[in-house]
């Protein structure tokens, strides 16, 4: 019976990918990608030739009749995203849930995601998390910020370069400029860096160095700082 398999790419270095997400891509009829430009460089590398559809956050809603009917009609389905888990702040989840309403099997392979690594890396505590993707950018964000302000666990924002020093800025007026926090950027990278500190050092520091790559932002509690160095 066909199966769409969601499959985690690189998100930085190509030999995270594992055997098995190489085995599937080779094996599977179509490969649904969030941009096939991006996708074809991957497969270019690993010699591996194979159907490409674009899946994004623009066409989901379009294409999931035809996709699912596609799997019914016993191909093999794999979804991946330009980088990392598929649905993770990625297009996948409204394509998983279809699937399983019709009873399509759904089958997710482990492998690279950015915010894991970036937490462990972090020095915070990393027993109890929340993982809140990007902030809203506008409606809705001084309500998610006052949230946070209250957030007792350690929570994982995604960022851009654009807006890193705008977000610290604001996550150190509610919780003020002593609460700790890792910016974690180009993960798996060449230039990987992980500037740890807190919101306040954090800030200065990109004030003074322009932030590049795409950030993971790991921000704590006051009570929970370690100060020594």
């Amino acid at each position: 019976m066909a199966k769409l398999t969601i499959v985690p790419t690189p998100i930085g270095n190509l030999e995270d990918i594992t055997l098995r997400a190489l085995s599937t891509l080779k094996r599977v009829r179509l490969i649904l990608a969030e941009d096939t430009r991006t996708t074809s460089i991957l497969l270019a590398h690993f010699g591996i030739k194979c159907s490409l559809q674009s899946h994004h956050m623009h066409n989901e809603h379009k294409t999931l009749e035809v996709i699912c009917r596609r799997i019914e009609e016993c191909e093999d389905v794999a979804l991946v995203s330009d980088a990392g888990t598929p649905a993770i702040s990625d297009p996948g989840f409204l394509l998983v849930r279809e699937c399983i309403r019709r009873g399509i099997e759904v089958e997710c392979l482990p492998g690279p995601t950015a915010f894991v690594p970036a937490l462990v890396a972090s020095g915070l505590p990393c027993d109890r998390f929340v993982f809140e993707g990007f902030l809203p950018q506008k409606k809705g964000r001084q309500t998610k910020l006052r949230e946070l302000a209250e957030e007792e666990r350690t929570t994982i924002l995604y960022e851009s370069p654009f807006r890193v020093v705008k977000t610290l800025t604001q996550l150190a007026e509610y919780k003020g400029e002593d609460c700790p926090a890792a910016a974690c950027r180009e993960l798996s990278k060449l230039h990987e860096e992980i500037v740890r500190g807190t919101l306040k050092e954090l800030i200065e520091h990109f004030q003074q160095t322009p932030p590049k790559g795409e950030f993971v932002l790991i921000i704590g509690k006051s009570t929970t700082f370690d100060t020594a160095k």
